[in-house]
């Protein structure tokens, strides 16, 4: 069996992964979601991957997951700790000395959203973020979500991924075919240029991990 090793995205916290890791401890996987310092805004990328390993601790057989813009964090996990496997769900994934900050320009993300916008009526990076980000998680879940969301660190944004390539890890990547963030095309155009491989696809919205817990989970312990 493996130990997931789950990194939450921007401004979020681990308590975002409690469905995924209660569905994969039913399957009899380990796994650890710690919180990322993002609110300390001198906190930077490294940071975040010294927060995670320390989370670690000496447990084995890693399969390191990061959730959006904790891509760049999962990388900088996944190449210390030499995992088993990388996952990256709906992640921002980076190119070496690309800043946080600079990656929505160099994507092409802004122009991604409004042609998805025109196809749905705007309901692609809508400002709402009910409608953006939550639009197919339970509302009370939803609620408690956006109570628990945190500033994000603006040294990280601005620090240059610091590794000269990809990790030499096995790497995954998964799309959510209803996300409103980044929409399914634009990661089915960067993914193959970016990492060279098709993406897996799983129904459901940017935070599948609350939506579709069990789904995910399944996905995922695929992997192992």
């Amino acid at each position: 069996m493996g130990t997931f090793v789950l990194i939450h995205g921007g401004g979020d916290v681990g308590w975002h992964w409690h469905l995924v890791r209660s569905a994969l401890g039913s399957r009899g996987h380990d796994s650890v979601a710690p919180d990322l310092p993002c609110d300390d805004p001198s906190a930077t990328l490294v940071d975040y991957a010294n927060a995670v390993v320390e989370a670690v601790g000496g447990r084995r057989n890693l399969v390191v997951v990061g959730h959006s813009y904790g891509a760049f964090t999962a990388t900088l996990v996944a190449d210390r700790l030499r995992a088993q496997a990388l996952v990256l769900l709906a992640g921002m994934v980076p190119s070496p000395g690309e800043a946080p900050e600079d990656w929505w320009e160099h994507t092409g993300h802004a122009q991604a959203v409004r042609e998805q916008a025109r196809l749905d009526g705007g309901l692609t990076g809508n400002p709402d973020p009910m409608v953006r980000y939550y639009h197919d998680v339970p509302r009370a879940l939803a609620e408690e979500a956006l109570r628990r969301e945190r500033k994000e660190s603006p040294a990280a944004g601005r620090m240059p991924w610091p590794l000269p390539a990809w990790p030499d890890v096995p790497t995954r990547f998964v799309l959510c075919r209803d996300d409103r963030v980044f929409p399914a095309p634009f990661f089915r155009r960067l993914v193959p240029e970016r990492l060279g491989i098709t993406p897996d696809e799983i129904a459901g919205g940017h935070c599948v991990a609350l939506s579709r817990p069990q789904e995910l989970a399944g996905l995922l312990a695929g992997y192992v």
